[in-house]
């Protein structure tokens, strides 16, 4: 615990190192790009069209909300899985991307997922702001609970950031962590319901397990969250059991991330 009271205070000491620092980061990916940060946005708006298409239009999808469009419902869903899965992706490879911080002796090395967190949740925070204004193109008025996307989004962080304290710690020894993340993230967008709902189901004896293993997963609860925030106009203490399920769940991970991280950093510089 006085490890992560540390670090909780490094942060806080750091904070406008760590700002530049992600910034700087956000920055790197586009240099020598024509288009810059434009690509950024067009493939996930591209990934966007496709589902649509093919599960709206294509397998003519009954919307899963009456009175809801299904691109309507699609990107609350969808807007936080692209922020979680860039975020692990990016983040598994931290150390080995700044592995000449790595070997310096005075910098505390525990910063550099929190700086690649923060560069993906810049991309993030404007897609959210661009999915409020698709709600508004649809004709629907604002709602109070729109601005709960920011806790879901702090959620969300948290939950990434725990998962990156073990997966980057783990990929410097084992360089097949990064391939294995991907697979995963692949398998776990489908383990969701981002593109369908799991009503479809409720007609089939499998359905009451169905439920229960989907909300093991800890992304359920930010998924869902994102759709009863923007459409339902629901607050996260509705759902009390799923917010405690989450919030357990997610600490475990951070400490057991963070445990594993400390246990393998004196080793870092010698295998970078």
């Amino acid at each position: 615990m006085n490890y992560v009271i540390s670090l909780l205070k490094d942060v806080v000491a750091k904070r406008r190192l760590i700002a530049d620092l992600a910034k700087a980061d956000f920055r790197k990916r586009f240099v020598g790009s024509y288009f810059g940060v434009v690509w950024m946005f067009v493939q996930p708006m591209v990934t966007v069209a496709i589902y649509y298409f093919v599960f709206g239009i294509g397998f003519r999808n009954a919307n899963p909300i009456e009175g809801v469009p299904y691109v309507l419902w699609l990107v609350p869903g969808i807007v936080p899985w692209f922020y979680f899965s860039e975020a692990l992706n990016a983040g598994t490879n931290c150390l080995q991307e700044y592995s000449y911080l790595v070997k310096k002796v005075v910098f505390r090395v525990e910063i550099l997922p929190i700086i690649k967190i923060l560069s993906c949740l810049i991309v993030h925070l404007i897609f959210v702001v661009i999915m409020a204004g698709l709600c508004l193109c649809f004709g629907w008025a604002p709602r109070a609970t729109w601005v709960q996307a920011l806790y879901y989004t702090m959620a969300a962080t948290v939950y990434a950031l725990g998962m990156v304290y073990f997966t980057c710690a783990v990929q410097v020894f084992f360089k097949d962590m990064s391939q294995i993340v991907s697979i995963c993230l692949q398998f776990g967008m489908w383990l969701i319901p981002i593109m369908w709902q799991e009503e479809q189901f409720a007609d089939r004896a499998v359905y009451p397990l169905l439920s229960v293993i989907l909300k093991v997963n800890p992304m359920y609860y930010i998924v869902v969250g994102y759709r009863d925030s923007m459409l339902l106009g629901n607050w996260f203490w509705q759902r009390p059991t799923l917010t405690l399920y989450f919030w357990g769940v997610t600490v475990c991970m951070f400490l057991v991330g963070l445990k594993v991280f400390k246990r393998l950093r004196p080793h870092f510089s010698d295998v970078l």
